[in-house]
């Protein structure tokens, strides 16, 4: 996946009970809800290991 911002690459982030998307480049970090429509499967595939996805 890219980042909205910059194009760099967005990695998942998992702190404590909160999961993020960050850019390697920009270091922006977005809300899953905020990217769930360009998920790609790759990441998809990641986001299934965690139960639950909170947003705040």
């Amino acid at each position: 996946m890219q980042c909205k911002k910059c194009s760099g690459k967005l990695e998942v982030q998992r702190r404590c009970r909160r999961v993020r998307m960050r850019c390697t480049d920009c270091n922006r970090e977005y809300q899953i809800h905020e990217v769930a429509s360009d998920l790609d499967p790759e990441t998809e595939k990641l986001l299934e290991n965690y139960t639950a996805i909170i947003y705040d």
